[in-house]
């Protein structure tokens, strides 16, 4: 009787190959699987963050509206931007003693910021003459500050003239970006979307990638005083290549005309008055001017503290700190309280925005007079961080109010006019602080006078303006 055949994949030869083929089928596929599981496990921080990130910036309609590649926008921005001067304050500030950091820094002023106060008022208006290519003029922005950041890293090792006139093309090009960003965002905002609300998530967009490129752009200057600044040529392409995706309808300039920033009412010109030889200006109304008045104040005073603060700390730095430490503290001081001006003023939602002005301007003074009396590091960085808090809260105010009282088709141009307003005050505010002798009181109480006279010019206006109302408040989220 023949024996019954053993079944290939039991026993036997037949199945001992069985087992080795199948062995060697199934070995690659697992090995495979295994790299492609430790890929995704490596893969996932990045890919994880990027869809967190978009998941954030697109909620609450942005994403259609494109407000979300705005908000990614900025953030590249803010990020290119703090990389610069990461490595500039490197260059001219801590690598030399105080006395001749204070020269470098006041050559620094002089060479750049003194053009750029000269070119800044020209810049809104020439904008405004070019309306039509907003996303080609925010990508040369960009473009310009990406080649601009490869010069600088010449010019940070050599130490060669160019790091100046380089210096301020950075800084025309970053105000240039600015003003067409404050264009561009009427022109994106969601369904039901107030125009706070829209800027508030930008701004905050853009204070996150800066927190997060601060601490990377010092990581980078420990390799070389070149890296911070290749960091920012990395970002600024990729910046240009976002301007890009921005929707073609923030091109658009239909409906829109110029403002002009006057308060008097026989300026006050339009379709609901007589027309007038130059129907293209209309004046924004004294409550806009009065509440850019008092932001103006604010951000002389954050110019002020900003490179007194500075220079006092590197004097007298934070007691068991380093200089550098404690120039950190009072940063992130500022940081915070911007952040917290910035989600408080999109909680409010533009209510009573005269008044959240006043409070917050007379609170940023006599913060300012408590730092100067009881002059202290504890006072120095709550100074720091009420600043922060009033810029951003009351920056907010007044969009509201540019919003609520200045007519559609000159509301792009105000916004672009007053950012460059507001920059100016801002470099005046620096160059205050850098002749101040370093001293804390003294120092303290010029800041102190800077906002209290800011406060007192514009708190009557804003408190009639309140009481009066505004024309056509218009209703936000």
């Amino acid at each position: 009787m023949a024996a019954a055949k053993t079944p290939p994949g039991a026993t036997g030869t037949g199945g001992s190959k069985g087992v080795k083929g199948s062995s060697r089928l199934n070995g690659p596929g697992r090995l495979g699987g295994s790299l492609r599981a430790v890929g995704r496990a490596l893969h996932f921080p990045v890919t994880g963050t990027a869809r967190g990130i978009r998941k954030a910036t697109h909620a609450h309609g942005a994403g259609e509206s494109g407000l979300g590649k705005l908000i990614e926008l900025h953030g590249v921005n803010g990020a290119g931007d703090v990389m610069i001067t990461v490595a500039l304050a490197s260059t001219v500030f801590f690598s030399v003693p105080t006395d001749e950091a204070r020269g470098r820094v006041a050559l620094y002023l002089a060479i750049t910021m003194a053009p750029f106060t000269l070119l800044a008022p020209v810049i809104g208006p020439l904008l405004d003459r070019v309306p039509h290519g907003r996303r080609a003029a925010m990508a040369g922005a960009m473009l310009a500050r990406a080649l601009l950041a490869i010069v600088l890293s010449g010019a940070v090792v050599s130490g060669g003239l160019e790091l100046y006139p380089a210096a301020l093309g950075v800084l025309v090009s970053s105000k240039a970006y600015g003003v067409v960003r404050s264009a561009v965002v009427p022109r994106l905002l969601p369904p039901r979307f107030s125009l706070v609300k829209a800027n508030s998530r930008v701004t905050l967009g853009g204070l996150l990638a800066t927190g997060i490129a601060a601490p990377v752009g010092a990581g980078l200057q420990q390799i070389g005083p070149r890296w911070p600044l290749f960091g920012a040529f990395v970002l600024f392409v990729a910046g240009t290549i976002l301007s890009f995706t921005l929707p073609p309808k923030v091109d658009s300039a239909k409906g829109e005309d110029r403002a002009l920033l006057a308060a008097d009412e026989q300026h006050l010109h339009g379709p609901h008055r007589q027309p007038v030889k130059r129907p293209g200006l209309r004046t924004v109304g004294p409550a806009v001017t009065h509440a850019l008045a008092a932001n103006a104040a604010i951000r002389c005073l954050t110019g002020f503290l900003i490179f007194f603060l500075a220079f006092l700390l590197r004097e007298h730095p934070v007691s068991g700190q380093s200089a550098a430490v404690s120039l950190g503290i009072v940063a992130v001081s500022a940081g915070v309280g911007n952040a917290v001006g910035t989600a408080v003023g999109a909680w409010l939602r533009s209510r009573a925005p005269e008044i959240i002005i006043v409070v917050v301007v007379a609170c940023v003074a006599g913060a300012a007079i408590t730092a100067a009396v009881f002059f202290s590091a504890v006072l120095v960085a709550a100074l720091a961080a009420v600043a922060g808090f009033a810029q951003a809260l009351a920056k907010l105010s007044l969009d509201a109010l540019i919003q609520r009282d200045v007519p559609e088709v000159v509301r792009t141009s105000a916004f672009a006019r007053s950012e460059t307003l507001l920059q100016m005050s801002w470099v005046l505010g620096g160059a205050v602080g850098i002749v101040v002798p370093l001293n804390g009181t003294a120092g303290l109480a010029v800041g102190a006078a800077i906002v209290g006279t800011g406060w007192l010019t514009t708190v009557r206006g804003l408190l009639g303006s309140a009481r009066r109302g505004g024309p056509g408040r218009a209703r936000v989220a």
